[in-house]
């Protein structure tokens, strides 16, 4: 019998080819009907503040501190004067420092649309360098804050021509009234948890209770988890994903714990004024009725700056020239909007790389 062939081999996997770049012909005229769009909204809203007597500030990209929070992460330089002498600085993370300055000098109505960057952030909502828009008003409570991210969603979506929001398989009607939720209705609803009975009066909190709470609504909770862990993962796992669908929600009220720059509620002490703005799943903004309690502000800092040691091994230094600046600021209210994800959910695209004109290179 004649032997039987030997099997041929099999062809040698190539590796896919690389994407084409962001600057590629084919990949510029996917993107460029979001960058219009995008100009487009950005004229809308600086003409929609102008409208309402807001003045635009530019504050500084550089800044001795970019913040003090635990789990933002910042891009770090320094200043090397005409001496020698080097000094660390930070690229901001938030313009916040510098507007509330300008209110303790003065200003009573502003906004700044400008870049800010955060590090450790990469993803298709996520990008190192992005666009923030952030306004205050003064002695307005924080509820007028509430009616400006209604506006500015209709005004996003009259502006890129369209009547529905949409992201991933998610959608919204931005002209619909935005629905009011708070915390300790959002935890109560959607997790079968009571919040506030782990918050007490004094706004300390109590871990053991909320994690046997999150265990029996089937939330993994470590041994080495506080009770701010247990809160994000329960607040990521069984509420964020379920915002904002058929239209905006305003979460509200947050416990004063999770709350480090904003002033606590009149009526209830264990939660504070602030809001964070949803549309289809996505967070959109950030807002607070302002902390201006100097020493009330340095406690929270430095609290944050042990809990950021604990985590990560570092910390920023504290802007004492805020402070100081602090104890002089009005009453007021601000928001933080992210700029880029508005116009994600406007245009309808999928990555936030896709409405960027020039996106950061990546790493290998």
């Amino acid at each position: 019998m004649r032997p039987q062939a030997a099997a041929a081999p099999e062809p040698p996997t190539l590796p896919s080819p690389p994407p084409s770049p962001w600057w590629s012909l084919e990949r510029h005229a996917d993107r460029r009907g979001f960058l219009t769009t995008r100009n487009r909204i950005t004229r809308a809203v600086r003409t929609w503040f102008a409208a309402r007597d807001f003045e635009e500030v530019e504050t500084a990209a550089l800044q001795v501190s970019p913040g003090n929070e635990a789990h933002l992460h910042a891009f770090a330089t320094e200043a090397i004067g005409h001496d020698g002498v080097r000094s660390p600085l930070y690229l901001h993370t938030s313009p916040e420092f510098a507007c509330k300055t300008l209110l303790a000098a003065g200003e009573q109505r502003i906004f700044s649309l400008g870049k800010v960057w955060r590090n450790r952030e990469r993803g298709p909502l996520h990008h190192p360098e992005f666009t923030m828009l952030e306004w205050y008003r003064v002695r307005e409570p924080y509820e007028a804050l509430m009616a400006d991210c209604a506006g500015l969603l209709a005004l996003a979506a009259d502006t890129a021509g369209t009547r529905t929001f949409r992201f991933r398989d998610l959608t919204m009607d931005p002209f619909a009234e935005p629905e009011r939720l708070t915390l300790a209705e959002a935890f109560d609803r959607m997790a079968g948890i009571d919040l506030l009975a782990t918050v007490a009066a004094d706004g300390s909190t109590d871990r053991d209770a909320l994690a046997a709470a999150a265990r029996a609504a089937g939330i993994r909770v470590a041994q080495d988890d506080t009770w701010a862990d247990v809160f994000s993962r329960v607040l990521v796992e069984k509420i964020e994903p379920f915002l904002g669908q058929g239209r905006a929600t305003i979460l509200c009220e947050y416990p004063v714990a999770e709350a480090a720059l904003a002033r606590p509620k009149p009526s209830d002490p264990r939660v504070a004024e602030r809001f964070e703005l949803y549309g289809c799943g996505v967070e959109l903004a950030n807002a607070f009725g302002e902390l201006t309690d100097a020493a009330e502000q340095r406690r929270r800092f430095e609290a944050e700056m042990t809990e950021k040691l604990r985590v990560y091994g570092e910390t920023y230094p504290i802007d004492e020239a805020f402070l100081a600046a602090l104890a002089h600021m009005p009453p007021a209210s601000g928001s933080a909007l992210g700029f880029d994800r508005l116009v994600m959910l406007a245009t309808g695209a999928s990555r936030i790389d896709q409405v960027l004109w020039v996106p950061v290179a990546e790493t290998p």
